[in-house]
């Protein structure tokens, strides 16, 4: 197992740029829970694409890589977007094209198939091995994965009143969807008999785990903790659903307190 920590610049590059944004367009004046979320996002990405977790993933095991890709898409964006105010987002916003697209591109429907569509496509094995065996494929993998993670989440954890969180009934339901084709996929590769992704069946064996065992573990994780996630996140909706039919509130949209939408004290950057 490896024992060192391999630092790519690269992901630290780009991980102090969307900090130092975060930063610059005010976030720190948020609540200090969403402060500290956006904080947890960022490390969990640096964990996810350095060190151990990443080693084994790109030489050993399909069960670190399905770990690794689990983390970046159901981990990362809730982190990112319940840690984001709407003043940091609304600017990135103006130009209308942006909007007309966000607009677009967070309902329901294009934000799943934007999701789902990658996620089951690039695990069919040419695919797969493509993206192993050429890194600018494969960071180009995660990236899609990133956003499109993102994207898939908005619908429950908006940031901006602007681009609107679907209703709590309804996100239960998308959740559940959701969570559909992620298990088939993960039961299509825990379920098959023999190795799917040749790259792993003649890498380094660690633990003892040979690749039939190794790639049933991975389709496992995708299959069961991966659900778990999106059922976990049904269930704290359908809580913040409850209480709000408690007080009597039976308006279907999420409410604004719901968003964190006070501006902040100064404009951003000290600018007048």
């Amino acid at each position: 197992m490896p024992r060192h920590w391999d630092v790519h610049p690269s992901v630290v590059i780009g991980l102090v740029l969307l900090g130092g944004l975060y930063v610059f367009l005010g976030g720190l004046r948020a609540p200090r829970r969403r402060a500290v979320a956006f904080a947890g996002a960022l490390l969990i990405m640096l964990l996810a694409l350095n060190g151990p977790l990443h080693d084994l993933s790109d030489h050993s095991l399909f069960s670190a890589h399905m770990v690794q890709h689990l983390v970046l898409t159901l981990a990362f964006p809730p982190l990112l977007l319940y840690g984001t105010p709407a003043w940091v987002v609304q600017p990135l916003l103006v130009p209308r094209a942006v909007f007309r697209f966000a607009a677009w591109a967070t309902r329901p429907l294009p934000a799943a198939l934007m999701f789902l569509a990658p996620i089951s496509l690039w695990h069919f094995p040419v695919f797969y091995e493509a993206a192993l065996r050429h890194h600018g494929l494969h960071i180009m993998q995660h990236l899609v994965f990133i956003a499109t993670s993102v994207l898939m989440w908005w619908p429950v954890l908006s940031p901006v009143p602007e681009l609107p969180r679907i209703s709590y009934p309804a996100q239960m339901g998308y959740l559940f969807l959701l969570g559909i084709p992620m298990s088939v996929v993960g039961a299509l590769i825990t379920l098959s008999d023999r190795v799917l992704y040749p790259f792993y069946a003649t890498a380094p064996r660690i633990w003892g785990l040979s690749p039939l065992a190794d790639q049933q573990i991975g389709g496992l994780l995708m299959w069961v903790p991966g659900g778990l996630v999106l059922w976990l996140a049904m269930t704290v909706v359908w809580f913040r659903w409850a209480a709000r039919e408690e007080r009597g509130d039976v308006e279907r949209a999420v409410p604004r307190q719901a968003y964190a939408t006070l501006p902040p004290a100064s404009p951003p950057g000290g600018v007048a």
